[in-house]
């Protein structure tokens, strides 16, 4: 499922939201039909919780279907509220605090900031049970920002080169795809939130983009 979707007026929907097949963290505050098209669209329980005090979970935390890793920040209650549902979680402890826009990761393996520390990968090979590559994404390394990727798919910035969309299809191991949303964003990370359920994209999303992103992310039915 494919639905069109502004969380308070703002299509930066990444930002704001971290999914998995499992679950979707989601700011705690949001009104009730908003909870529900979350819910509808991504097919997971939803865990409202902030991630250290902030609404912007999408940003600083990042996961699989075995858990997540979160800014070194996060509060113990935030903690708690994921721990409860049975996921791992654990904190990065390393300078670059916004994980969730430095770590590209799905079940089979993940592509983060060159920069992150030793000790940050091997956590985050740990926590999430998956192999770990440094890598650069169209030259950036905010890869969790310029790429967005399930176990079906992976859409990716348009200028990422070809020998990095071999890295991502050999880590991944899932298909991968150039494309962008909302009206022309490269920041396809940022700018949509999905798993292998479904995928939320802002109501700037235009049909040639949402055709892309079914092709790249294997979706079917498109909601408007």
């Amino acid at each position: 499922m494919i639905r069109r979707f502004n969380l308070r007026g703002n299509p930066n929907l990444g930002v704001a939201i971290s999914a998995t097949d499992q679950a979707a963290l989601v700011p705690p505050n949001l009104e009730n039909k908003d909870l529900q098209l979350i819910e509808e669209a991504l097919q997971v329980p939803l865990i409202k919780t902030h991630i250290s005090g902030s609404n912007l979970a999408g940003a600083l935390a990042v996961g699989n279907s075995n858990g997540f890793v979160v800014s070194k920040y996060a509060f113990d209650r935030e903690i708690d509220a994921i721990r409860e549902t049975g996921l791992a979680v654990e904190r990065i402890p390393d300078r670059l605090t916004a994980v969730g826009n430095i770590v590209l990761v799905n079940d089979h393996g993940a592509i983060i900031n060159p920069l992150l520390s030793d000790k940050s990968a091997e956590l985050i090979s740990g926590t999430l049970d998956v192999d770990v590559e440094r890598g650069k994404i169209a030259n950036f390394m905010i890869t969790g920002s310029v790429a967005l990727a399930t176990n079906k798919g992976v859409l990716v910035h348009p200028s990422a080169t070809p020998e990095e969309l071999k890295l991502l299809e050999s880590t991944l191991k899932v298909p991968t795809d150039v494309g962008t949303v909302n009206r022309g964003t490269r920041l396809v990370g940022a700018g949509a939130v999905a798993n292998s359920h479904g995928v939320m994209v802002g109501l700037d999303t235009t049909g040639p983009e949402m055709a892309r992103i079914e092709e790249s992310l294997g979706f079917l039915e498109v909601y408007l």
